[in-house]
């Protein structure tokens, strides 16, 4: 296979990167592991994203994103995005993709979320993601000059030297193996929340381009900053999905089964809109002081229950389904894994150190979210750095694919011995638990240590299986989960200091 340009994965970030290219004549392949590309962070996305609200300005969003993120968020980076970022809005999202964010009183409707001063989230009711995700997917299929291949997983990236010349990937459904030469690729594979046994993210966030890029010899950074989201659903009979932070941004408030509310206590000028490092945390400690299984956000006291059902469409309909209703019940919540605030190293043009690659989205390390990020920047991150690493490549590529040359490709496995039909899955539950256990919400050295004996004991066996079996999506993963949990541990053992959601103590608990 030959292409101008691979893009791999189909998120916002890759696909407004492929859109922004095919525009302006580049041939463009867009893989993605997924059998239907709609499948990605992007498609769960609640919240919103950034836009501008009354009474703001560039120079606010910047101060309110060096603030969430600890003091270690790039200024030059947030104000690259507070610039551009609601042009490119408007250009890409409302006018190309024709993303109809809800309106109200002859202009947008906004909302307020936490760590923000103001109110300047755009939404399309609880369901923004699914709306931009749909809307990029149609632009996607219907463009002459990007094809789309789906259900293809990535498996090594062709590097020569320390230049990036395409990726080898494999066809899930049938197990065929190829090349995919091209004059340049970008990385736009999302996180790694699905290394945790309690996540917000979906099933394939298992931070295949992560692996991806270390093994190619790729610069990352910053791998120890997890944001964990504060409110998650959590019941025993029901998979921890997002609860908005919309939902607090709408009055929302953390309390406990009597109704008593606690984020008082721990950001008294914040409140329940405090930076979500603040708010898991206090959630963590309220939960190991008293024993309890979650706390609660009380809906219902916030707004009537008719306005529930119309801003909250999705999420009431989530919760009915697992016997809580908004409009007259508590709903328990709390904290999981959500949001990777590092990643593949790159710049203020999605280049990374191998040249011909570039990050765009939550793999990438532009060093934006710093030590914990804003609520509803990731989307238009993906947004700013999608159309600047377009930008880049048309500006700078002079037309001339690579040679195929397959003495320049990696190994990949050609064995036929699969290992028992339960290996994959107890091997990812043991990565799961540890990760959740030993590098969550709040790390210990000791529990660190302890949790990267757990992972190196593991990697002999999956290696093992890995190289003796054929071509495999499943085994491709589970290597690149162990692979990128020793990397986040590493990273996490070797700073020692707490800051933003890199959270260190002796003895391990949330508030000292």
């Amino acid at each position: 296979m030959r292409a101008d340009v691979v893009v791999i994965g189909c998120g916002v970030a890759g696909s407004v990167t492929a859109l922004r290219l095919a525009d302006v004549g580049v041939r463009v392949a867009v893989l993605t592991r997924a059998h239907d590309p709609h499948e990605s962070n992007t498609y769960y996305a609640q919240g919103g994203i950034v836009y501008r609200g009354p009474g703001d300005s560039s120079e606010l969003l910047v101060e309110d994103i060096v603030r969430a993120g600890a003091g270690l968020s790039d200024p030059q980076a947030a104000a690259l995005l507070a610039r551009m970022g609601p042009r490119l809005v408007e250009s890409i999202l409302m006018r190309r993709a024709g993303v109809a964010f809800d309106r109200e009183n002859g202009g947008f409707a906004l909302a307020r979320e936490g760590g923000h001063s103001v109110a300047r989230i755009l939404h399309v009711g609880d369901a923004t993601g699914r709306a931009i995700q749909r809307a990029l997917v149609a632009q996607l299929r219907a463009h002459p000059n990007i094809t789309l291949w789906a259900g293809w997983s990535a498996l090594e990236l062709i590097v020569h030297g320390r230049r990036c010349l395409g990726v080898v990937a494999l066809e899930r459904s049938t197990g065929r193996v190829a090349p995919f030469w091209a004059a340049r690729t970008v990385m736009a594979t999302g996180g790694f929340g699905a290394l945790f046994a309690r996540t917000t993210n979906p099933a394939g966030a298992r931070g295949d381009g992560l692996a991806l890029a270390a093994r190619a010899g790729a610069r990352l950074d910053h791998l120890e900053y997890v944001q964990f989201h504060p409110t998650a659903f959590c019941r025993p009979d029901a998979p921890p999905f997002l609860i908005s932070e919309a939902v607090r941004g709408a009055g929302a408030r953390l309390v406990h089964a009597d109704g008593t509310p606690f984020m008082h206590r721990y950001a008294p000028e914040w409140g329940d809109l405090a930076p979500r490092d603040v708010v898991a945390r206090a959630i963590f400690h309220e939960m190991r002081e008293h024993n309890l299984p979650h706390v609660y956000l009380d809906v219902r006291s916030a707004m009537p229950a008719e306005a529930i059902k119309v801003r909250f469409p999705t999420l009431y309909a989530q919760c009915r389904r697992y016997g809580v209703d908004m409009t007259r019940d508590l709903v328990p919540v709390a904290p999981a894994a959500h949001y990777t605030c590092g990643g593949i190293r790159c710049d203020e043009w999605g280049r990374t150190s191998l040249r011909g690659l570039y990050a765009a989205g939550e793999v990438a390390c532009t060093g934006l979210h710093g030590a914990n990020r804003l609520a509803s920047t990731s989307l238009l991150e993906g947004v700013v750095w999608g159309s600047r690493v377009a930008e880049h490549i048309a500006r700078t590529w002079n037309g001339v694919p690579p040679d195929d040359d397959e003495a320049l490709l990696p190994a990949v496995p050609t064995g036929h011995t699969l290992p028992p039909a339960d290996f994959v899955d107890l091997r990812a539950e043991l990565i799961r638990r540890t990760m959740w256990e030993l590098v969550g919400l709040v790390r210990s050295g000791k529990g660190l240590e302890e949790a990267l004996g757990r992972l190196y004991a593991l990697r002999p066996e999956v290696e093992d299986a890995y190289r003796r079996g054929p071509p495999d999506d499943r085994l491709a993963g589970l290597r690149n989960m162990l692979q990128v949990a020793l990397l986040v541990t590493r990273s996490a053992l070797e700073n020692p200091d707490s800051r933003g959601c890199h959270f260190r103590v002796e003895p391990a608990t949330a508030f000292g």
